[in-house]
């Protein structure tokens, strides 16, 4: 059903609410309500696995006037999108443009959300909001067409319970190879952005992209390198993932890196903790500040939860820092090749200043590989 023109409420489990207009897809949904900072990067940033779930707040208050590429086909992992659907359950913008102009877009965002399923509100005040949710922390909201009352909204809204189903649901049923060089890579999928596979292909290596949940020893034998990638929800969901990763640890010999979720589940398994934060980092221009080395990065970031700096075993130390914050960024092994970073070396979108990681994870893989 589409929802354009008609009069559609957010409203936040605070009692706050936000009239506007609906675009896109006419449906009761509900999530949690999280907003992201950068200027452009719709289209990559509403196919990204890790926001699963939630209703996304977009705060340049401008969206839709470059429109949407054509689809990919099934099979594809070509870019901008970042999976083979929008995985939000609902886009909040302060002003949509229908009208769109660009060399490579074949149809309007609306026209997109629409075909998948998704409403759009327009015409909130994304600043009031986003204001909100950094006095009082994300919370959870409703998003209904005003002819819906607020009870029978919370009772009917399409939920995505954000436990370890949630991580099924954005991992492939089984592992897939991308076909590259001699060099070969796994990567650990608990909904990665396909840019991941992407920059690896790029640096001319093979891609095992294997879901998070099967015999990792089992591919692990085949491969120069571990990847761990980025997905939605709370990494203490998967327990039995950086159990697995732990041992991986003590008997992988090549480099393990993790990146975002990634990041978490390799403290995890390292024996760290991981806590939520009050609102998360979500954009293109966080400053994150490499600890060796004493340089400053600005990084695409999409993540609820950190590790904290405190619970680091002696055998590991914090590698990057947020400029904005304080909160660890990154981790290193002091003994074995494992590191991760809490932001995307990948973008997409983004600034490509942290890219240099991944050249150094592959060089060492690329030096097992020469070995073997």
């Amino acid at each position: 059903m589409n929802g354009a023109g008609k009069r559609v409420r957010l409203v936040l489990e605070d009692g706050t609410a936000f009239v506007g207009e609906g675009f896109g897809a006419s449906a009761v949904v509900g999530g949690e309500v999280v907003f992201n900072t950068g200027m452009t990067g719709y289209v990559e940033s509403l196919t990204d696995p890790s926001y699963r779930g939630q209703i996304l707040v977009l705060t340049y208050p401008l969206v839709g006037n470059y429109g949407v590429p054509a689809p990919r086909a099934a099979e594809s992992i070509d870019g901008p999108y970042e999976s083979g659907r929008i995985q939000p359950q609902a886009l909040v913008v302060q002003s949509y443009s229908p009208h769109y102009s660009h060399m490579a877009a074949s149809r309007s965002l609306g026209d997109w959300l629409q075909a998948e399923g998704v409403p759009g509100i327009t015409g909130v005040n994304t600043r009031e909001l986003t204001r909100l949710l950094r006095q009082h922390g994300t919370m959870r909201g409703w998003l209904f067409p005003e002819s819906v009352g607020l009870e029978q909204a919370r009772n009917e809204a399409h939920e995505i319970e954000m436990s370890r189903q949630v991580f099924a649901d954005v991992a492939p049923p089984k592992a897939v190879t991308y076909a590259g060089g001699r060099t070969r890579i796994m990567l650990v999928d608990c909904g990665a952005k396909d840019q991941i596979v992407r920059s690896m292909l790029s640096r001319g290596v093979t891609v095992v992209r294997v879901p998070w949940n099967a015999d990792l020893r089992v591919h692990a034998g085949n491969v120069d390198g571990i990847l761990i990638g980025n997905g939605p929800g709370d990494p203490q969901e998967l327990k039995s993932l950086s159990q697995q990763v732990g041992a991986l640890m003590q008997e992988f010999a090549g480099p393990i890196f993790g990146v975002c979720l990634g990041h978490q589940i390799l403290a995890l398994a390292a024996g760290a903790r991981t806590y939520k934060l009050d609102y998360g980092h979500r954009g293109v221009n966080q400053p994150v500040q490499d600890l060796l080395t004493r340089r400053c990065f600005v990084t695409s970031q999409n993540h609820g939860y950190a590790v904290a700096d405190d619970s680091l075993p002696t055998s590991w130390q914090p590698w990057f820092v947020n400029l904005n914050d304080g909160t660890n960024e990154g981790i290193r092994s002091r003994t074995r090749p494992h590191f991760s970073v809490q932001f995307h070396p990948e973008a997409a979108p983004g600034p490509q200043d942290t890219g240099h990681l991944f050249d150094e994870f592959v060089a060492l893989a690329d030096s097992l590989a020469a070995r073997n």
